[in-house]
């Protein structure tokens, strides 16, 4: 009897050894399962990996042949924008010469330049420019006379009618330019030069006063009483220093009256009219003298006359009133 106890109470401990390691085996076999289908899980998402890794680089190159198609696209273009630019400029320097052409069959058309005429207005044109440059610029009349005398040559050459009011003006102009005679220039250098030569004459002693007491009659070539205030004559040490500083400011009004700067030419003789009371006592020709050099700072350095000029403004204008343009071959002095 106590064997069949035993026998009962081993069989199910045998059974539930025997669950037990059924159960170990089929967890063991889950197990297995689950960690091969998540290996194969991970290979699969590896090789989507892989491949969306080749598909990313494919468009990458494909991206970068696409640039540089589209470099070289942009470089083509470019290649062929410039001829199109050059034949764009081409045809309007085209334009631009088909309206000259134009523009240059309409005034051969109008009588008033036709042939020879219009060259010889032309050249009208040109001297009288030059005569009013040589004027205003330099002062040179004997070169604005030529180049008016010139310019009355050529005008008397053209035979029109019209021209006589041209001709008239033209010979008023030329009698207003020879009244000026050698100009201002040479006209203050000439005084100028006669100014230097009177100091010469000038007196180194103050004439002799018939009011002056006996005594100082007698003593006047011993001793010579001069006031201690105002403007005193130099003595014979300092008189070489203030007669060569004379001559530079002189030389300094030469020069500015060259150049034509009023301003310097008026400072360098009033400079030179402050030395004269102090090389040279009171007397009529240093009043004379200092009043020449006040004269001189008065008088204009360039020549003005009303006419002058008129001409050439007149002939611009009859030939802009034919044309219906203002002619503009030579710019306006």
């Amino acid at each position: 009897m106590d064997a069949a106890v035993d026998d009962t109470a081993a069989k199910p401990t045998s059974r539930r050894i025997v669950f037990w390691t059924i159960g170990l085996v089929l967890l063991a076999l889950a197990a297995w399962r689950g960690w091969a289908w998540w290996q194969h899980g991970e290979d699969s998402r590896r090789d989507r990996l892989a491949a969306a890794e080749q598909r990313i680089a494919a468009l990458e190159e494909r991206n970068e042949a696409l640039r540089r198609d589209l470099r070289a696209q942009a470089q083509r273009i470019q290649d062929a924008a410039a001829p199109n630019r050059l034949l764009r400029d081409e045809v309007l320097g085209l334009g631009q010469r088909g309206a000259l052409l134009e523009e240059s069959v309409a005034k051969l058309a109008d009588t008033s330049r036709h042939g020879a005429q219009a060259l010889r207005l032309d050249e009208v044109e040109l001297l009288l420019s030059q005569a009013a440059q040589r004027l205003d610029i330099a002062d040179d009349l004997d070169g604005a006379r030529r180049a008016y005398a010139l310019a009355a040559g050529a005008l008397d050459g053209i035979d029109d009618p019209r021209l006589l009011n041209l001709r008239q003006t033209l010979a008023q102009e030329r009698e207003a330019v020879e009244a000026l005679g050698a100009g201002p220039h040479a006209a203050l250098a000439a005084r100028l030069d006669l100014f230097e030569q009177s100091l010469a004459k000038l007196p180194h002693s103050a004439p002799a006063d018939p009011e002056r007491p006996t005594w100082q009659r007698v003593l006047a070539p011993l001793v010579d009483v001069r006031p201690a205030q105002g403007e005193t004559v130099l003595g014979s040490d300092e008189r070489a220093s203030g007669e060569t500083a004379l001559k530079i400011e002189l030389g300094l009004a030469r020069a500015a009256l060259e150049r034509d700067d009023d301003a310097a030419f008026d400072a360098a003789l009033a400079r030179a009219e402050a030395w004269l009371p102090k090389l040279w006592p009171p007397s009529p020709a240093l009043a004379k003298g200092r009043g020449e050099l006040k004269a001189m700072r008065a008088a204009p350095l360039r020549s003005s006359a009303p006419v002058l000029g008129s001409t050439l403004q007149q002939l611009r204008a009859l030939r802009g009133a034919r044309t219906g343009v203002a002619t503009a071959s030579v710019p306006e002095a």
